[in-house]
């Protein structure tokens, strides 16, 4: 599995936001600058988080953007659906795509548990916990996830 270029992106471009304590805005120029991404792609990120409703204009066209609730309640499960409807590790578990093996397939239990971890991982992640930059807090998460879930 491998996560797009513009979730990445996305996730980066939020911490910038959520990095801001002025709550006057990050440019969009300064957020390309310091994430070194062309102003023309983080045009298309910016644009994909102002529509999943994530981000807002502070004064409308040319200032910049805030978050539109506190890090705290923006999960990366939240920043990943901007741009990918959801997280499937496979297709034969995507609604959209049909498997013919999916009745008698010996996997696909293991693919759903690897799959409900790592959507249990994103939703259980904030920006502010990438703010805090917390590893104690990441082994925590990924035990919790882990004993709960492979049970």
């Amino acid at each position: 599995m491998k996560f797009s270029t513009k979730t990445r992106y996305g996730m980066r471009a939020m911490l910038e936001i959520a990095s801001d304590t002025t709550q006057s805005g990050v440019l969009q120029k300064d957020i390309a600058e310091r994430q070194q991404i062309s102003v023309k792609y983080l045009d298309q990120i910016i644009h994909a988080l102002k529509s999943e409703g994530l981000i807002i204009n502070v004064r409308g066209k040319k200032s910049g953007y805030i978050l539109t609730r506190k890090a705290s309640e923006i999960s990366m499960l939240d920043i990943h659906n901007a741009f990918e409807p959801g997280i499937c590790v496979i297709d034969c578990l995507s609604a959209l795509v049909p498997c013919p093996m999916k009745d008698v397939c010996r996997t696909i239990g293991f693919w759903s548990k690897l799959n409900d971890l790592i959507f249990d991982y994103f939703n259980s992640v904030t920006l502010q916990d990438l703010l805090n930059d917390a590893p104690s807090a990441d082994k925590k998460i990924l035990s919790d996830l882990s004993s709960s879930n492979l049970e």
